[in-house]
């Protein structure tokens, strides 16, 4: 039942729907909606950070070298290419809740299939992981503007950014999976197929508002404000004039949004490059390189976890009080400068650990904000096609810096041969990059405060 305030507050036909939106607490059904996000986002970013402690336990049972295990973890980040571009683009032809599900189906399947491989199969593995990276990549990038077109202007960055914030609960619960589980890699994969049952809840919730305005479905904008608002539909306020429904195409982002485009781009290929190396090779570097234990690794794990959190929520927060540019900006040069204390001053691993704390909290911790951002430099009809293609670019970075530091590890058996000076390298290249990043933020047209329709 509607309680009395709420229903006077919105009752009046003088504002348009938005402004309902704009004026009104969050409702159930919209706080619905982004705990679909979040914990959707969570559930699916647990394989993709389990996979780094499956590939430190083969190492061991599989006797894998450093280029076969970076092709592992690289061929994630392919997928994850892959499936940014694409969901982007069908997101906005077919829907966000539409590319949401399906998101889910390919992520749970390929990651139940990688559950009865047989020993040494580390290309089966590695091609499977493409297709778990191709539901991985398209599960932030349709999310975000699913509840960005639902919520307040003035919480925007902040809710939509939920749905990154807690991304790193994925990697809190795959060490507590590892610390329970053990040695058993199956049973950790296995748990990775948990998220099919997000299909259920995607079912009790509408496609965008915005979404149907753009395809010119008025009438099915209506029900879904309603329905975010909880009440009738008669009473929803005038929806925005949609002065285009244009077919959302790569042609259209190239011809008049290029710059948002390479701005995204080349940001994310920059944030991105060093925080996807530490969660797919910083457990292995932990266990191989300094000799921490399997069980030791997960619970430092945890407390990487704890920061990425915080400092993702910190990044949300921030972007609606100082803007969305002076928040990339400021986590980028810290993230940079904890790169380049983890390449000087790895002389202990509780150096190296302290180093990977800074990075994942703030160079990592910038995601809060980073795609809610990046979908905010777009119009509505092309929005979840900008972000998908302009992260997807950047997302090459999660193939690059895997590779890069398979390389380094170099061709013989991980477990007994890691280098530690390879780590002076990867992390001088990866806080230059993180510097770079943050200055080519500055570019972007700030966003803060301003309603998506005039975007």
């Amino acid at each position: 039942m509607m309680n009395d305030v709420h229903t006077a507050a919105v009752s009046g036909h003088n504002k348009t729907a938005y402004e309902q939106i704009d004026e009104n607490p969050l409702t159930r059904h919209q706080k619905s909606l982004i705990g679909l996000t979040i914990v959707g986002n969570i559930s699916e970013f647990f394989d993709m950070f389990l996979i780094g402690f499956v590939v430190s336990l083969l190492t061991d049972a599989w006797k894998l070298t450093g280029l076969e295990a970076g092709v592992i973890l690289a061929c994630s980040g392919l997928g994850t290419v892959v499936g940014s571009i694409m969901w982007g683009g069908l997101s906005d032809r077919f829907g966000r809740k539409h590319a949401f599900q399906w998101c889910v189906i390919c992520f749970v399947v390929f990651t139940a299939l990688s559950i009865f491989l047989p020993n040494r199969a580390w290309i089966l593995l590695a091609l499977l992981r493409v297709g778990v990276g191709i539901g991985v990549g398209g599960l932030n990038i349709t999310s975000i503007p699913y509840v960005q077109e639902f919520v307040p202007t003035k919480q925007r960055g902040m809710l939509a950014g939920l749905a990154s914030v807690f991304i790193p609960l994925g990697l809190l619960l795959g060490s507590v999976s590892q610390s329970i589980v053990g040695d058993n890699w199956r049973v950790l994969i296995a748990l990775g197929v948990l998220p099919v049952f997000l299909l259920i809840w995607l079912n009790r919730v509408p496609e965008s508002p915005r979404f149907y305005q753009t395809k010119g479905k008025d009438d099915e904008a209506r029900k879904a404000l309603a329905w975010a608002l909880e009440i009738p539909k008669e009473q929803v306020g005038v929806l925005p004039e949609v002065t285009t429904t244009k077919k959302a195409d790569y042609g259209e982002l190239f011809s008049h949004h290029l710059r948002p485009l390479v701005i995204i781009s080349l940001g994310s290929f920059c944030f991105i490059l060093g925080s996807f190396a530490i969660q797919s090779w910083g457990q292995t570097l932990m266990k191989d390189a300094f000799g921490y234990s399997t069980q030791m690794v997960a619970y430092l794990f945890m407390g990487v976890a704890v920061a990425d959190c915080i400092g993702r929520f910190g990044s949300a927060w921030l972007a609606d009080v100082i803007g969305r540019r002076w928040t990339m900006f400021i986590f980028g040069i810290i993230g940079a400068l904890g790169c380049f204390y983890a390449a000087f001053f790895h002389d202990s691993g509780w150096q190296f650990y302290i180093a990977i704390l800074i990075i994942m909290t703030f160079a990592d911790g910038v995601f809060g904000i980073l795609n809610a951002f990046g979908g905010e430099q777009f119009p509505n009809d092309v929005r979840s096609t900008g972000l998908g293609l302009g992260y997807g670019l950047g997302a090459i970075a999660k193939i690059i810096g895997p590779a890069f530091m398979g390389v380094l590890v170099g061709g013989s058996f991980v477990a007994q041969h890691i280098d530690i000076s390879v780590i002076t390298t990867a992390f001088t290249f990866f806080g230059i990059c993180l510097v770079i990043g943050a200055v080519t933020y500055l570019f972007a047209q700030e966003t803060k405060g301003r309603k998506l329709e005039s975007l």
